[in-house]
């Protein structure tokens, strides 16, 4: 399955993914995320922030990343490291351990551009989320209530956020 960057060109598929995930969001009872503003996508793509996996001629899944993110982990935004945000799944392939694949792909992302920890949070404290995280291999952090949420999307604001966290040199010390 090819990891690319997305393009331009697959700005409606993305808006559909991220509108689709809300929906799933909203149906489970979970924090949902917000309508994502245009300029927030664009950038992403822009600065080859967002990623996709392609399965036959199909984007199968979607997702950002940044080397920074202070309003979230605060102190930790010290540590080199990658952060992954907004990860939307086409429905058709739901169940294909898409996110096992992305946490395969940041690994060896993380390696090449230095960075030692791949990072990820959650708004709320949804279980299942968690639990799939776990299975992907992130230590689950807690739950932790943010301070500075002015510059966020607005499901951040007033929330508190699951943390996650995979740190590499552990593992590359278990193989």
């Amino acid at each position: 399955m090819p990891i690319l960057n997305t393009s331009i060109e697959d700005s409606d598929e993305i808006f559909r993914l991220y509108k689709l995930a809300s929906e799933y969001q909203k149906n489970k009872g979970v924090v949902r995320w917000p309508e994502f503003s245009k300029t927030l996508i664009e950038n992403d793509i822009a600065d080859n922030r967002q990623w996709k996996i392609v399965v036959d001629n199909t984007i199968a899944c979607i997702w950002t990343i940044t080397f920074d993110d202070p309003l979230i982990w605060e102190e930790k935004n010290k540590d080199p490291a990658i952060y992954i945000h907004r990860i939307a799944t086409n429905p058709k392939f739901k169940g294909n351990n898409l996110v096992k694949q992305i946490v395969k792909w940041a690994q060896g992302y993380a390696i090449q551009n230095n960075k030692k920890f791949i990072r990820m949070d959650t708004v709320g404290e949804n279980t299942t989320l968690i639990q799939h995280y776990q299975r992907c291999g992130f230590d689950f952090l807690g739950l932790v209530k943010l301070h500075n949420t002015h510059a966020l999307p607005a499901h951040y604001h007033n929330a508190s956020v699951s943390l996650f966290e995979l740190n590499l040199e552990r593992i590359t010390e278990n193989q």
